[in-house]
């Protein structure tokens, strides 16, 4: 047989890898199977997205390679969108790049930016590309682990001076995937100047930049005086506009960074579906009229599935944006134990908070991406387990 690399059995388990084959058995056996693992919600896109589409189907030229540049008037509509929502401004042509979905950017940008021996710092628990990039490159992960001492951010100053000193790549998420964390201001400026003063690439994924509640506003990186320099942002039609399996996103910043990326991606991918980036315009233009209904959703989902888990015996924080709870298990609660019981014995998917990572031992997630009814259901079967787990580890 062929040897496998080294670099890639480092690769852990993927944390959804055996949910689908797993899903499928259940619903086969009968069971009531209530899946909040992946966030990805049951809801519909904008419709004239969908409208967008489906002309775009019926036109040739759209169909054909898109390459690196693609659709044009998508990424004008990207710049004119990031104008309005945070007042920077990007060149569509040299600062803006169209991807297949924001996941495989925040991975190829390492193969630009990272080489033997370097240093990308990782938060953990964390969305698995960060980690994929920096191994696929050869590069050394430095992980951080979000836990509540440092309300879930990363600390760039506790990292050790040798190691700081080979950091090339910082990858930061807020709001942030699991731990539904928010940034204050004076964070992101702290870790501007930390990659500024050591020339290190900060990566922001602002996937969830516009699932946030009760009044917050999530910011771009490139608010922050200095961030220019540095920093490449990354967004999604993915969770804003309930678009995941039609893989479109995009990246800004300044032009050699962008071009960097776009270089790497010359040599792996030619580019989305054209006739998806002309839906992806429908769906930044419809952002005013679109947004605010969907969120509505989001927050009724999100009150009802933190009502229904404290009542089952959780503790639970409301969180100020995502689509998720990140919940702490008692101690002594396995978090892998608990959502194999959970799936096994009840039909509930959640995700195990050490499948992100280490770092993510001792909690578990869910996606509020049902109706609250079904929210509710799922939190009483969790508690059912939960409450069986004691009793045995009591007895």
């Amino acid at each position: 047989m062929p040897r496998l690399t080294e670099r890639f059995r480092q690769f852990p388990v993927y944390p959804l890898a055996h949910i689908p084959g797993k899903k499928r058995e259940l619903l086969q056996r009968g069971v009531d199977v209530i899946d909040l693992g992946a966030g990805d919600a049951d809801l519909a896109p904008p419709p004239k997205a969908v409208e967008a589409l489906q002309r775009a189907a019926e036109t040739p030229s759209l169909g054909r390679y898109g390459f690196g540049l693609g659709h044009v008037p998508y990424r004008e509509a990207i710049s004119a969108w990031t104008h309005r929502r945070f007042g920077t401004t990007f060149d569509p042509m040299t600062e803006v790049i169209p991807l297949i979905g924001s996941k495989e950017g925040l991975a190829h940008i390492a193969f630009a930016y990272l080489g033997s021996g370097d240093v990308a710092v990782i938060p953990e628990p964390a969305y698995q590309a960060y980690l994929g990039g920096t191994l696929l490159a050869d590069a050394v992960p430095q992980v951080y682990p979000l836990r509540p001492r440092t309300n879930f951010l990363v600390e760039l100053d506790e990292i050790p001076g040798a190691v700081a000193q080979r950091v090339r790549v910082v990858y930061l998420n807020y709001p942030n995937n699991p731990t539904t964390a928010i940034a204050p201001r004076d964070y992101l400026e702290r870790a501007v100047r930390w990659c500024r003063e050591r020339d290190a690439l900060l990566v922001f994924d602002n996937a969830y930049s516009e699932l946030a509640f009760d009044g917050y506003v999530p910011p771009s990186i490139f608010e922050i005086d200095g961030a220019r320099d540095v920093a490449i942002e990354f967004h999604s039609l993915s969770k804003t506009y309930n678009m995941t399996g039609w893989r479109s996103g995009w990246a800004t910043g300044n032009a050699q960074i962008i071009g960097a990326l776009g270089k790497v991606k010359t040599f792996v991918d030619t580019g989305t579906y054209m006739g998806i980036q002309a839906a992806g315009v429908a769906a930044i233009e419809s952002w005013a009229d679109f947004v605010p209904g969907n969120l509505a959703i989001f927050k009724e989902r999100r009150d009802a599935s933190v009502e229904a888990f404290r009542a089952a015996g959780f503790s639970c924080d409301s969180p100020q944006a995502t689509m998720y709870l990140w919940i702490p298990l008692p101690q002594g609660v396995s978090d892998k134990v608990f959502a194999d019981r959970l799936m096994d014995e009840e039909g509930v998917i959640v995700m195990p908070g050490s499948g992100f990572g280490a770092g993510g031992e001792g909690f578990f997630r869910i996606s509020f991406i049902a109706p609250p009814a079904r929210l509710r259901e799922a939190a009483e079967r969790a508690g059912r387990v939960l409450r069986s787990m004691q009793t045995q580890a009591g007895g």
